[in-house]
């Protein structure tokens, strides 16, 4: 089998959602991760060179072009198994899975932008309003997941995608679900349990 190798960062929920994807589908052994530090304030030349955004995560195939996008990289390797797929190829399904991964990407989203209205942007520029806006976007869907979160269901990328982004919430202490949802926080709990989630802990600072 061809190797890969994952541009990565320890403390970014999109590119632990890709590894934590490739650990439940037995490909990690196939990907060499390298760890790149990138912000919007610094520029990181090799993560440019391949991703025009400049953002981790990207994934190197011999060969290939790269992919980027943490939702594209997991619909890639969702490709390359004969497991029970992540991503349902059709149906309510396959809306329910990607409208729950489109919610966990707003929650990671929505944390950043209120980690730079508080702590990464100078104090003199921060924008309250602002903060609270994104604040209120994330009380909201954590409401929504409490009603709608499929707790029983098998595995899929919405799962994944949530259990990364709630993590990384956590690890950032951002405001908290756990108070208001039960339901939500004790799936949660039982998730981080996982040994994809083991072997792949957040650590490290945001270098601006």
């Amino acid at each position: 089998m061809t190797p890969m190798q994952l541009l990565y960062q320890t403390h970014s929920p999109y590119a632990r959602k890709v590894l934590v994807c490739a650990h439940e589908l037995d490909l990690a052994e196939r990907i060499e991760v390298i760890h790149h530090e990138t912000s919007p304030t610094q520029c990181n030349a090799k993560v440019f060179a391949q991703n025009p955004l400049g953002k981790v995560p990207v994934l190197l195939r011999a060969g290939l072009p790269p992919i980027f996008d943490s939702d594209v990289i997991c619909a890639y390797l969702d490709t390359l198994h004969d497991m029970r797929k992540l991503i349902p190829a059709e149906g309510e399904a396959r809306w329910h899975v990607l409208r729950l991964q489109a919610v966990a990407q707003g929650l990671a989203d929505a944390g950043i932008a209120v980690r730079w209205e508080t702590v990464r942007r100078p104090e003199a520029l921060r924008y309250a309003p602002l903060r609270d806006g994104y604040i209120s976007k994330l009380t909201a869907s954590y409401d929504w997941l409490e009603r709608e979160l499929d707790t029983d269901s098998p595995l899929h990328i919405g799962h994944i995608a949530l259990a990364t982004s709630l993590d990384w919430l956590e690890f950032r202490a951002l405001p908290s679900f756990r108070e208001s949802q039960p339901r939500l926080t004790a799936w949660f709990d039982e998730f981080k349990c996982r040994p994809s989630m083991l072997a792949t802990p957040l650590s490290g600072e945001t270098q601006d």
